[in-house]
């Protein structure tokens, strides 16, 4: 699944038939609703600033284990989040 707003760019023919072939399903924003994606928007803002833009990688290969140690060793377990009490999401759950 692809989450996008409404852009033209995403409701075009050959983005919408590089989706059929993939096998991807489209999930698209409400017209006007532009918080309905704020939280994964606010995550990769977040990812972005505190990981790939400090980084070079060679490969995919890197870039997803990088990307992976980020998510499962930092953000879920240290990470300290306002929206739960300044927690990290492992230690509030």
């Amino acid at each position: 699944m692809l989450h996008s707003d409404q852009g033209s760019t995403y409701r075009a023919d050959n983005y919408l038939s590089l989706f059929k072939r993939n096998n991807i399903q489209q999930s698209m924003s409400a017209k006007g609703d532009c918080y309905d994606n704020a939280v994964v928007e606010s995550f990769f803002g977040t990812l972005k600033t505190a990981l790939i833009y400090e980084q070079t990688y060679h490969s995919r290969e890197q870039a997803k284990q990088s990307i992976f140690e980020y998510i499962e060793v930092f953000y879920n377990r240290v990470r300290r989040h306002s929206t739960l009490s300044y927690q990290s999401p492992e230690n509030f759950e």
